[in-house]
């Protein structure tokens, strides 16, 4: 019995001791540079939004964020650092909501769970563009099905990882089309290759989508919300022409698991501010995304959730799971 007493009473030593270490470091909390990992190359929705973020959680701790971009591999690698680094709110990583929800489920041997992850709050929330060149012969969802199938397998989407990549196979399930998927290494790259005619269809973010809309660069034919985004009125929802359709994604910020809870709640609280605040968030809503700020317990569910969901949509399409 006094042998089982110790051991409990140095259990409770042990969480008091941690607890007020966790108390101690989040007063002084930030006294070093914070590095915010973006998973994806620049010029991407990734970077856009940590460097957005980035550079005013600096100015408000005045304290330097220094942006680090790691465009491989469809953004594992970024996720892999995120997730591997110390948990003492020094590394930030800017998450897709296919880096915890979809990735676990199609790809072997992934270098990361979703459980090595601390999550933070929910920065935007919005749906993908589904854009082609302007060359192909199509200006409807509907003459762009016809042209797939009588053109099966000749038609091709580019990819820059699973948001995108499923998005595209929801599409191809639903549409009963055969494409073909041509990977890329960020959002950058990809537009590119829609712009020089490499490619002919990308389901991109609409915060990278837009201005490429608006210069007339590519040709939208759809939305992928069930309802149009009153920031492109004209375009219509792919649900319409393919009843069911929907793909919405979203950011959010992660620190690794077992990050001390005060810091957790510092982190949310000065974030949540930042996203909310009326000069970020009018920058988010102009390019058609909702800017949200969840509280960390919102954002641990809505991972949980979708998780689930995705992990059903991809076993219901047959995609089998691959190497990265």
């Amino acid at each position: 019995m006094k042998g089982a007493r110790r051991i409990v009473l140095a259990s409770i030593c042990s969480s008091v001791a941690t607890g007020a270490l966790g108390a101690e470091a989040s007063t002084s909390y930030p006294n070093r540079p914070i590095r915010f990992i973006a998973p994806f190359v620049p010029g991407g929705p990734s970077d856009i939004l940590s460097r957005m973020l980035g550079h005013k959680l600096g100015e408000n701790w005045s304290q330097s964020v220094v942006v680090d971009n790691r465009g491989s591999a469809g953004g594992i690698v970024g996720f892999e650092l995120g997730a591997k680094a110390p948990p003492d709110g020094y590394t930030l990583t800017l998450a897709t909501s296919s880096g915890v929800t979809v990735n676990p489920h199609v790809y072997l041997k992934l270098p990361y769970a979703a459980s090595d992850f601390q999550p933070i709050t929910q920065i935007t929330s919005g749906p993908n563009l589904m854009v082609i060149h302007p060359a192909v012969a199509a200006k409807t969802i509907p003459e762009f099905i016809a042209l797939a199938k009588a053109k099966p397998g000749q038609l091709t989407f580019a990819t820059t990882g699973t948001n995108n990549l499923l998005a595209a196979e929801s599409f191809k399930y639903m549409a009963g089309v055969n494409l073909l998927a041509v990977p890329y290494k960020g959002t950058g790259q990809a537009v590119t290759a829609v712009l020089g005619g490499e490619v002919n269809l990308f389901f991109i973010n609409l915060l990278a989508g837009v201005p490429q809309l608006k210069a007339g660069k590519v040709r939208a034919l759809g939305i992928s919300s069930r309802t149009r985004n009153p920031a492109l009125p004209d375009v219509p929802p792919i649900a319409d022409s393919i009843p069911g359709y929907e793909q919405i994604t979203w950011h959010s910020v992660l620190v690794p698991a077992k990050t001390p809870k005060p810091i957790v709640a510092k982190l949310n609280g000065e974030l949540v501010k930042i996203i909310k605040s009326p000069d970020v968030s009018e920058r988010i809503r102009s390019q058609g995304l909702d800017p949200v700020g969840s509280s960390v317990e919102e954002l641990e569910a809505l991972i949980k959730k979708e998780s689930a969901e995705n992990a059903m949509l991809i076993k219901q399409m047959g995609l089998k799971p691959q190497a990265y």
